[in-house]
């Protein structure tokens, strides 16, 4: 009878992934084939009509989860290179501009993007911190202080976590602190939610602490970059400043965040046996990866003063480990290699958007001269975060932010009423922040998701949740800092 029942609900689970795929198939076909101008963006050639169907075919499955995510990624690419790039085949070049085609050594360049070497270092660091029992260490000293309470132990993982996003890359914070969750798992029942809130605890404090400081994270620079550009706002706001209105944001947001994860994901167990099992190995390939580790991190967190990125530095591990024998060709299978090609789509798409016009195209046919300031406000945060969760944050800010500079210069005192250009600015840097529902949406995410332990339903949900309260907290926030002239 069991097995009937089961049988059930596999042919219902097919037949629902079945459908999925078709609407995609569907609503993709008929994207393609509509007239241009049916879209309502001025200047819309047919590469970014074709791009308009790829976004809706990858975002539908992205979402339904018809196919792996990671096959999704790859097809998309291979859809964009095939019909928009300018080695497609040429059915799909015919009669159209060849300068509106798209690179195609830039679209297969997503599969080796700095930040996929940056997944690398860090999915290295962590194979090497396992085999050594480093991370058995790291966990025991960095937990100690927060007693054996499960739900003090969560908030112990995302303090830590949130404050080493604020001045090291979160997509390496993420992949370091992962490291630490495998012994911490040892002492949790395996049917509890407890598992899954410690490992989303990881990536929603990554993706928050970024906000804390203007390195944090990518939209930060790239907004303070417009806010004090001598040729343009001159507004002279310094790193001091930043953090002494985002770091009270970025604490609350983070105990919001735990206070969540621990009412969404109740640990079955309330306390967690911290004397974590397992033992340093004594040799000399740990005091490698004890010396690697050690120099990676101070690498990362002094980024500015070396000058190397945090993209650079990630080859620092690769190569010690690679060179020593540390990590092993048969190491490299543990890699979840999925996880980089499902990134790697969204790249694609990113750039596809981005070098195509299409999002420059759709952002510039949005009337905001002749919008109120509220309005600027309300809409470019909104459009911030429903394209932060499908593309990169950093190509997001950098579309939005020098377009949004530009509108605010011209209205001038007109948003005086909402608190100046900074508002908006700021504004868009937290939207980025703050937009984490899919395993797409940031690298921490997929890291996350990378572990089998959540799926994607746990990721929308808390994700939606602590985005929507971060949306609110943040420009209120802003608002009221500006309306009282801090900013």
């Amino acid at each position: 009878m069991a097995s009937r029942k089961l049988k059930v609900l596999d042919g219902q689970f097919y037949v629902a992934k079945s459908i999925s795929f078709a609407v995609a198939l569907l609503i993709t076909i008929v994207l393609w084939n509509l007239p241009t101008e049916s879209f309502g963006i001025d200047g819309l050639t047919i590469i970014q009509q074709r791009v308009i169907a790829v976004f809706a075919f990858a975002t539908i499955l992205w979402i339904t989860e018809a196919v792996p995510a990671w096959a999704t990624s790859v097809t998309l690419i291979a859809t964009l290179l095939f019909t928009t790039s300018d080695h497609a085949l040429n059915y799909f070049k015919g009669g159209i501009d060849k300068t509106s085609l798209l690179d195609h050594e830039s679209l297969m360049a997503t599969f080796a993007d700095p930040i996929i070497i940056l997944f690398l270092g860090g999915f290295v660091l962590a194979i090497a911190a396992t085999k050594s029992g480093l991370d058995v260490f790291l966990a025991r000293a960095l937990l100690k202080p927060f007693g054996t309470k499960s739900e003090n132990v969560l908030l112990g993982f995302i303090l830590i976590t949130g404050f080493f996003s604020m001045f090291v890359s979160n997509t390496a914070t993420a992949a370091m602190m992962l490291t630490f969750l495998t012994p911490v798992f040892k002492a949790l029942p395996p049917d509890g939610k407890g598992r899954i809130a410690l490992t989303l605890a990881i990536p929603l404090a990554a993706n928050i602490g970024g906000m804390g400081t203007p390195i944090g994270t990518p939209p930060n620079a790239i907004a303070l970059k417009f806010l004090n550009d001598p040729n343009g706002l001159n507004m002279g706001l310094g790193f001091g400043e930043w953090t002494a209105f985002m770091l009270p944001l970025t604490i609350i947001l983070l105990l919001v965040g735990w206070y969540l994860l621990k009412s969404l994901f109740p640990f079955k167990k309330k306390t967690i046996d911290l004397h974590i099992e397992g033992h340093v190995h004594r040799n000399w390939r740990t005091v490698v990866i004890a010396v690697t580790f050690i120099i990676t991190v101070m690498l990362w967190l002094f980024d500015k003063v070396t000058g190397m990125g945090a993209n650079t530095v990630a080859m620092f591990p690769i190569a010690v480990f690679a060179f020593t024998g540390v990590i092993t060709s048969k190491d490299l299978q543990d890699i979840n290699w999925s996880v980089i090609w499902m990134v790697a789509g969204g790249f694609a798409l990113g750039l596809a958007l981005n070098e195509s016009g299409l999002a420059a195209n759709a952002i510039k046919s949005i009337p905001f001269g002749s919008w109120s300031p509220v309005v600027i406000l309300i809409v470019s945060g909104i459009i911030c975060y429903i394209l932060s969760n499908f593309i990169s944050n950093t190509a997001t800010a950098a579309l939005l932010v020098p377009i949004l500079a530009v509108v605010c210069k011209g209205m001038g005192e007109r948003l005086s009423s909402i608190g100046g250009t900074p508002t908006v600015l700021i504004g868009i840097a937290i939207a980025a922040s703050t937009a984490m529902c899919l395993p797409i949406s940031t690298p921490p995410n997929a890291i996350a998701h990378s572990t089998g332990l959540v799926n994607q339903n746990d990721m929308v949900k808390i994700g939606l949740s602590i985005g929507l309260i971060g949306l609110i907290l943040g420009y209120a926030l802003l608002f009221l800092l500006g309306r009282i002239g801090f900013l």
